[in-house]
């Protein structure tokens, strides 16, 4: 079984989780995707972390594909499919360089690469040095241990699985993380049964229940990668309820929500978008793609 996944330290050592569920018989294919290329740019499509994985699976060069879940677009290409999902890691981000928000100093500087990070910062914290920042974990651990920041925001399954977990000062509940955060999930060509078994064999049914809502909500919303999106899932005895936020960049104007439990996914992505349309996100929405362009 190839299983294809991005070559960065934190893809390798995500996919290698994976491998080891699957089996002996489990051979990991790093492949460097457009965004691995260009690791400092800013902006852009979700497609640039997945499109050259992709292409391998549909050239049978991979059997099966290991993604973040946040990186993969809503629309699939035509002949993959979504199979399945391990466990799901910690969603939450977390903060590095300080105990909590309140523990940070007036104005301190705060990095993050992500919109939805500093959105939900600037609203939390108006007095925040909110700065955009790019690369893979290390090389942003050491702009903070060189002293260039005050703190990071990053996601803590990340964290967590580099082996990291020790330098998180504490995870950011108030925050709503991105959908599909801390989830890895499995893509297979449509058809071929022995990946999709291999990758049903291995998924856990709530973490993949919580992933098909997040992921509902962004399709109802018709949201990209440039706009501050957060949605959250969460399974209890009385359905799926999500927790979700939608803001501009600069966190002037900002909506968040949490739906009654809904039955299904696809009801509690879809509840959860008609509630956030209904009190403005359309405008939201374009008006933070304005601004990332």
């Amino acid at each position: 079984m190839r299983v294809g996944t991005r070559a960065s330290p934190l893809a390798l050592a995500q996919a290698r989780t994976v491998a080891d569920l699957l089996g002996d018989e489990a051979e990991l294919v790093p492949i460097t995707t457009s965004g691995d290329r260009v690791p400092g740019a800013a902006g852009g499509d979700k497609e640039r972390w997945v499109k050259e994985i992709e292409l391998a699976l549909l050239d049978g060069e991979i059997d099966l594909a290991v993604h973040s879940a946040k990186d993969v677009p809503t629309t699939l290409p035509e002949g993959l499919e979504l199979v399945g999902t391990p466990p799901r890691g910690d969603p939450f981000d977390a903060l590095v360089g300080a105990p909590s928000l309140d523990a940070l100093r007036q104005g301190a500087s705060v990095g993050t690469a992500s919109a939805r990070r500093a959105a939900q910062l600037r609203a939390l914290r108006t007095d925040l040095d909110v700065r955009e920042i790019h690369g893979n974990v290390g090389t942003r651990l050491a702009l903070l241990e060189a002293g260039e920041l005050d703190a990071l925001v990053l996601a803590a399954a990340g964290l967590i699985r580099l082996g990291r977990a020790g330098q998180i000062g504490c995870v950011l509940d108030e925050i709503v993380p991105a959908a599909g955060q801390g989830t890895l999930v499995l893509q297979a060509r449509v058809g071929d049964e022995r990946a999709a078994a291999a990758a049903r064999a291995i998924t856990d049914a709530d973490a993949w229940r919580m992933l098909t809502a997040e992921r509902a909500l962004v399709a109802g919303l018709d949201a990209s990668c440039n706009t501050p999106l957060g949605a959250h899932a969460a399974i209890g005895g009385d359905g799926i309820v999500l927790r979700t936020f939608v803001g501009l960049p600069d966190g002037s104007r900002w909506l968040r929500d949490e739906t009654p439990p809904a039955p299904t996914p696809q009801a509690a992505g879809g509840l959860a978008a008609f509630r956030l349309l209904a009190c403005g996100a359309a405008e939201l929405l374009r008006l933070a793609e304005q601004t990332a362009a």
